[in-house]
């Protein structure tokens, strides 16, 4: 088996070794193992950026690893496996007690008739590529409501597509890119001040 990357690989090689030996087939754990195992790092930052906290996000990567194992048959070959795995983990993190607070959160772009036009404004992607004090950006990201921070991080950081956004986040892609509208408005905003400092 490959080696897990950083502080997971102990926890995580004994969960991922129960796992396995649960399935029927040493061919399909080795086939999760080469697509999961490149995601862990994407997995656990983004764990981290919902839960807000190591050892939570920790445990969030290991559970979202193990069920993923677990319905790996389900997983249709061809299709987005890190949107698949991703939704697990969202899935995951809300049925969680920080997740159940966390989704309650309501916002207007998910309900585009109460909206009366969008914003088509300057998005802060040109100043993040020039920005150097990733300090400042994380800081800013740490302000941004959580499913906005979300939604960014799938779109810019991630770099899924709006379709497979849809499905990690079970909302409609029209929701999908108006929340990024908004959080990348929103971000701009916040990184307004550092604009002058660091360009």
């Amino acid at each position: 088996m490959s080696r897990v990357p950083g502080h997971l690989a102990g926890p995580f090689h004994l969960q991922y070794t129960e796992a396995s030996r649960t399935m029927s087939s040493d061919t399909t754990s080795a086939s999760f193992e080469q697509l999961a195992l490149p995601l862990l790092p994407s997995l656990y930052s983004h764990a981290f950026w919902l839960c807000r906290n190591h050892a939570e996000a920790e445990d969030l990567v290991q559970e979202t690893l193990s069920k993923a194992l677990r319905a790996f048959d389900s997983f249709q070959t061809g299709t987005n496996f890190k949107a698949w795995v991703f939704r697990i983990l969202r899935n995951t993190f809300l049925t969680s007690r920080t997740g159940i607070a966390a989704s309650r959160t309501v916002f207007l772009e998910d309900h585009p008739d109460l909206l009366g036009t969008t914003d088509a404004g300057p998005t802060p992607e040109d100043h993040l590529i020039s920005l150097n004090n990733q300090a400042a950006v994380n800081q800013a990201l740490d302000q941004l409501h959580p499913p906005l921070r979300e939604v960014l991080l799938l779109c810019d950081v991630e770099e899924l597509k709006y379709k497979d956004i849809a499905l990690v986040l079970d909302v409609p892609i029209g929701t999908v890119m108006s929340r990024i509208s908004r959080a990348r408005r929103t971000l701009h905003q916040l990184l307004q001040p550092q604009r002058g400092e660091s360009l």
